[in-house]
């Protein structure tokens, strides 16, 4: 017999975005803004998505428009992003 573990007792893995900001740089942020970085290359960026998220790719998303990472906090404590467009 296989046992299979239910998809709803699996954690869901945060959405990392990644993207180029309006100076060229890389970003990479949570899709709610909990976390982010901006990073030399898109390598870089990628990988430190997948540490944050767990290691599933499947919830990085590269973004075809700028994004920008705000590092100020909001009331929660917490930064947020701004995408531009």
């Amino acid at each position: 017999m296989k046992l299979v573990e239910p998809s709803s007792c699996s954690p869901t893995a945060p959405t990392v975005l990644i993207g180029r900001n309006r100076r060229g740089h890389w970003v990479a942020c949570e899709q709610n803004g909990i976390f982010g970085g901006l990073f030399v290359n898109r390598a870089q960026a990628f990988k430190y998505a997948l540490c944050e998220n767990g290691h599933h790719p499947e919830f990085i998303v590269e973004m075809s428009h700028e994004i920008e990472l705000n590092i100020c906090a909001n009331p929660g404590g917490a930064g947020t992003k701004r995408m531009a467009g």
